[in-house]
């Protein structure tokens, strides 16, 4: 499936109206599976599936590392996608655990009674392995925004990148969801060995409370997005030791928390 489609518009320009089109970008049905096991179902942007899946179960702690992982395969399927994992036998076991502390069927990682306990959960600490200057913030956030090559084409998704100093941009992946673009960086830079903590993120998005605990469990130190964040999002993060910039636009910039990986700053 095609990541964009054009869609016929009838656009108001210069007093008129005129037949136009936009491309749109395309939404599918995205199942994980655990197992055999669906795990979760979400709307997502068909493309860098593999990647979201593992991202998923990294971030969720369905597993520690992709060595816990057997096989991840991916498949189209009447009304969508379904990304199957295969975990070894020994974390295999710790999910049929997980499963039966549940109450009902998991839609999107944050329900039911064990959603209540993974939103207060202890994330880990950050290391502190950066020293950033402020010009790389800015350098960053705009190699974000000449890599959002679907994002230019339809003005409606969400991107997240990371980047290494002296290396620029390592990935950037786009989705409709600001979660499964930041799942979808996860799995790529686990499947590609590289260290979330010699690096750090930019988001598209405002700052939520999920993002914040996904960069915890990634193991990456510092986050900065274009919009606010909210509160509790300052919470987790001051307690994670994480270095949250933010309203980050042009080269002005706000550091909420742990500025003493900007130069300068702390």
């Amino acid at each position: 499936m095609s990541v964009d489609v054009k869609a016929a518009t009838l656009a108001w320009r210069d007093g008129r109206f005129a037949a136009s089109e936009r491309p749109v970008p395309e939404e599918a049905a995205v199942a994980v599976s655990i197992n055999g096991t669906t795990h979760a179902v979400m709307m997502a942007t068909p493309s860098d599936l593999e990647d979201m899946a593992l991202g998923l179960a990294l971030n969720e702690r369905i597993v520690r590392t992709i060595e816990d992982v057997d096989r991840l395969e991916t498949e189209a399927v009447d009304g969508g996608y379904d990304c199957r994992l295969w975990l070894v036998p020994q974390r295999a076991a710790t999910y049929v655990a997980r499963r039966r502390q549940m109450t009902g069927p998991v839609g999107c990682g944050l329900c039911g009674v064990e959603s209540l306990e993974y939103a207060t959960v202890s994330l880990p600490k950050a290391r502190d392995t950066l020293a950033v200057d402020p010009a790389q913030i800015s350098q960053a956030m705009e190699e974000m925004a000449e890599g959002q090559v679907l994002g230019r084409r339809t003005r409606a998704v969400h991107a997240a990148a990371f980047h290494r100093q002296g290396m620029g941009c390592i990935v950037i992946r786009e989705d409709v969801g600001r979660h499964n673009a930041l799942d979808k960086v996860t799995g790529h830079l686990a499947a590609s060995g590289a260290e979330p903590a010699f690096g750090f993120l930019t988001i598209t998005s405002r700052l939520s409370v999920e993002l914040v605990q996904k960069a915890a469990m990634m193991g990456c130190g510092l986050i900065a997005a274009i919009s606010v964040p909210s509160a509790l999002a300052l919470r987790e993060a001051d307690m994670a030791g994480i270095t949250v910039v933010a309203v980050a636009r042009g080269e002005a910039f706000e550091i909420f928390t742990h500025p003493q990986r900007i130069v300068g700053a702390g």
